[in-house]
């Protein structure tokens, strides 16, 4: 999953940025609210942490750009403002969730899974579609009980497509879920990462529609290779 942190402190920001890539996310980084603004209104993401306190524009005014742009990204506050008024202002301003610094980098992980889980519409830990269970905190995939050892990569494209089954993405909207700023892409490399997950589960999970992208069906009948 690809996360916008939106963080002015150096050293928070970088430890933000740290934490939450060795948890699994692809993560970019911004330092004020007209970045932030700029970066939302440009690139597709599951989550943003945010912090109030920004120089050029304040978390809540880009918060309400973002939603007055009907985007449904989940948005997580992290912030020093800890008063009642405080947290009420940004849960009605758009705010999926608020957690007050300092906090536990583990929670902020979890809080994140559980935030995108809920906006894709699912209410279980693990995803389980076509016989495959994924495990998003544990980091692990299952196919008819047997432990499948995949890639950083090839979990996060299977991720991705498992929480849009029924949905076809096209190579673009892969991408754009899989890479921060600056990681180099190759051409090819969602297709390479689609190809060994279907050499290590099975073949007919992920189908191609061509022209358009790929699909996980959400009815998808469990087939041995």
């Amino acid at each position: 999953m690809r996360v916008l942190v939106v963080e002015d402190d150096v050293l928070l920001g970088d430890a933000l940025q740290v934490g939450l890539t060795q948890a699994g996310y692809s993560v970019d980084w911004v330092k004020d609210g007209r970045q932030a603004d700029t970066a939302l209104n440009l690139e597709s993401y599951s989550a943003v942490v945010l912090d109030l306190g920004l120089p050029q524009l304040s978390g809540l005014e880009v918060l309400k750009r973002l939603r007055s742009r009907n985007t449904n990204t989940a948005v997580l506050i992290l912030t020093a403002y800890d008063t009642i008024q405080d947290r009420i202002m940004g849960l009605d301003s758009g705010a999926d969730d608020y957690l007050v610094k300092p906090f536990d980098m583990g929670e902020l992980a979890a809080r994140l899974r559980a935030l995108v889980r809920r906006l894709n519409g699912h209410v279980n830990p693990s995803l389980v579609v076509g016989g495959v269970t994924l495990d998003p905190a544990a980091h692990t995939v299952y196919y008819q009980d047997q432990a499948i050892d995949i890639s950083g990569r090839e979990f996060a494209t299977l991720h991705t497509l498992m929480l849009n089954a029924g949905r076809v993405l096209s190579r673009q909207q892969i991408e754009s879920k899989l890479y921060a700023w600056g990681q180099e892409i190759e051409s090819n490399a969602v297709e390479v990462h689609i190809h060994h997950l279907r050499r290590k589960l099975y073949p007919q999970l992920i189908e191609t529609i061509r022209g358009v992208g790929y699909l996980l069906p959400r009815d998808k009948t469990p087939t041995r290779p």
